[in-house]
């Protein structure tokens, strides 16, 4: 079996994650490009726990300017099984309200230009994506909420936007109509890359504002994302810790597949893979590749 290592991805408003023991910072080369940061190893209770900060310290990366790839392959390399990644979100629902957590389970691509996968021209492969969430570390999550009492939604479609700029009046009516729940800018294609690196993931999407569609709420601003984010920093710090110290040693199997996502994925032939690319694929795909 394979010890189970919990990775989380800090967004806006997340930098740290207090309650980490035993911590060392590393910087891991990657194949694909510079990191957003290092990565902090440590332990919570009996979990080792590697955190990434998804803009770097100090907020310098732009969701766009994100490298995606060399973050989810840099958390591979550190051993990473099950990844969560929290994030500021909009929210297209008065109930979904400034402050409460929610636990997403779909995903709408709305980006462009980003590089959203491992594969391509040279080795070619496809994943299933039907369900991007792992339900039992999704589940996990609810039973940490529970315990802490911090209130959360399970469930709900988060659409990415490409950013930077906020969503235009036209735009925040049209997704809300389309009945997605919450928005924001980072998780695709982070949700993407890690299902094809076979890491388990799960969202926690922050609401900070109502994004523009409200009309009995300030449209949506740098201040009022910031001030939320930071208000709920040590609220989803605590969740963390809990999920953290109630995590199984041992992997366990999801059931989207996460845990086996390239297996019959790859299409190209052996002898027509680029070695250039197949190389670079050494941590995400090598189990499936030197097979």
């Amino acid at each position: 079996m394979t010890a189970a290592v919990l990775g989380v991805i800090g967004g806006s408003g997340v930098y740290d994650l207090p309650g980490l023991e035993d911590i060392r910072e590393e910087a891991i080369a990657s194949p694909w490009g510079e990191p957003s940061d290092a990565l902090r190893f440590g332990r919570i209770g009996k979990t080792q726990v590697v955190f990434l900060a998804r803009h770097g310290r100090g907020h310098r990366l732009s969701p766009s300017g994100i490298n995606y790839r060399a973050n989810i392959d840099v958390l591979k390399r550190a051993g990473v099984t099950d990844l969560v990644a929290i994030s500021a979100c909009g929210s297209f629902r008065n109930e979904l309200h400034p402050g409460l957590f929610v636990l997403v389970d779909q995903f709408v691509d709305r980006t462009h230009g980003r590089a959203s996968s491992f594969f391509g021209n040279g080795c070619v492969a496809h994943v299933a994506f039907a369900h991007p969430v792992g339900p039992i570390l999704q589940r996990r999550i609810v039973d940490a909420a529970a315990a802490e009492e911090i209130a959360v939604h399970k469930g709900g479609t988060y659409v990415c936007m490409e950013g930077p700029q906020f969503s235009s009046l036209a735009e925040s009516k049209g997704y809300k109509a389309a009945g997605y729940d919450v928005i924001g800018m980072t998780n695709l294609p982070e949700a993407k890359l890690a299902r094809e690196a076979e890491i388990t993931f799960a969202t926690i999407a922050m609401v900070t504002d109502f994004d523009c569609w409200h009309p009995n709420h300030d449209d949506v601003d740098v201040a009022s994302v910031v001030a939320v984010a930071r208000a709920n920093a040590d609220k989803a710090a605590r969740l963390v810790a809990r999920l953290a110290r109630d995590f199984p040693a041992e992997r366990e199997e999801c059931p989207a597949g996460s845990h086996r996502a390239l297996e019959g994925a790859i299409m190209t032939a052996p002898s027509h893979r680029d070695p250039e690319l197949v190389a670079k694929l050494d941590a995400v795909a090598g189990r499936v590749l030197k097979a």
